[in-house]
């Protein structure tokens, strides 16, 4: 049978005072002298009885598929938000670690591998992960938190920019340069992506039509090189790109350059991430700015205070934080060509 958990009660006994002043010293909500304070609050770490100010672990689990990882080696997004994640990480003092799992059934594992929450584990952090998975996670003994992304049940928390606002803002700006006739670059498959791709349907509507979405085959800029210009073969009606990524974006500037037309005076175009790199392209991206590093920090903040609650047996509603994106124009997107 596992020992019992201390209890303020336990805590009052050994001190000689009330379990109202202990209840008062611990939550600090009511006057305490500050050595008596002292006294229960050393008693209370004695016990291993957890205070609510003080860290509830020291280790994060930064889990994803081998393929998510790859992407990861690759994509400069996911290393910024990993940056604000380890960031955050280092000023509380608590390690993270990325572990990479081929099948879902790996990650019920993980808990008592690492140890749980007797070892240090403060949860897992699941990033860009498939149903299955959010299936599985679900039903964890630790606290978890999907990192861009979002389970459909709402019984997980969750950190991800607001994709379906972040592309509908892309839209809109092409819209308010005149521009009608505008395709949609994407790769399928992530929940992320399609919320970009609702949000260009609420400013396009009908007018994007199957025929306006080019879909490629990996996250590359040379698979979207090759799709925008076979789309410039077939129909070279469109005079703006929205591409669900930037690297998708870069793509694309290089595939229309190509077939002798100019960006953006023949065809705008506008990426969203916000990747610094997108500066220095030839011509400056435009492009939907998401807060890359402030989802690392959100996404170890929430799961601190899940893995709080969870400690506590507080009851609690899942949250879903979408963090708001930015429109930063640069020299890529203009003015629909008249006549």
């Amino acid at each position: 049978m596992p020992p019992k958990r201390p209890t303020i009660a336990r805590i009052a006994r050994d001190l000689g005072v009330s379990t109202a002043t202990v209840s008062r010293a611990l939550s600090g909500r009511g006057y305490v002298r500050d050595e008596v304070v002292t006294r229960i609050r050393a008693r209370a770490r004695e016990l291993n009885y957890p205070l609510r100010d003080e860290t509830v672990g020291s280790r994060v689990l930064l889990v994803a598929s081998h393929a998510a990882l790859l992407d990861l080696q690759r994509s400069q997004y996911t290393l910024h938000v990993l940056e604000g994640l380890r960031g955050r990480a280092g000023e509380l003092g608590i390690e993270v670690e990325v572990l990479g799992y081929g099948h879902p059934a790996e990650i019920a594992r993980l808990p008592e591998t690492y140890g749980g929450v007797e070892g240090g584990l403060i949860g897992i952090i699941l990033m860009t992960v498939d149903d299955d998975t959010i299936a599985l996670a679900r039903s964890l003994p630790c606290a978890v938190v999907l990192l861009n992304d979002d389970d459909p049940l709402m019984t997980i928390d969750s950190v991800a920019p607001c994709n379906r606002s972040a592309a509908a803002l892309a839209a809109s700006h092409l819209k308010a340069l005149g521009h009608s006739r505008i395709v949609f670059l994407t790769r399928p498959g992530r929940r992320t992506i399609a919320r970009r791709l609702e949000g260009v349907r609420d400013e396009l509507g009908p007018a994007l039509g199957p025929d306006r979405i080019l879909e490629v085959d990996d996250w590359t800029s040379d698979a979207a090189r090759i799709r925008i210009r076979r789309a410039l073969g077939d129909d070279p009606g469109f005079t703006a790109v929205i591409a669900a990524a930037d690297i998708l974006a870069a793509g694309a500037i290089v595939g229309i350059q190509e077939t002798g037309r100019t960006v953006p005076g023949d065809i705008s175009v506008i990426g969203i991430d916000g990747l610094p790199q997108g500066e220095f392209l030839s011509p400056a991206l435009t492009t939907i700015v998401i807060p890359m590093r402030r989802i690392g920090e959100e996404a170890l903040t929430l799961i601190q205070q899940t893995a709080r609650r969870r400690l506590f047996a507080e009851p609690a509603i899942p949250r879903k934080i979408e963090l708001g994106c930015a429109l930063v124009e640069r020299a890529s997107t203009g003015p629909v060509r008249t006549g």
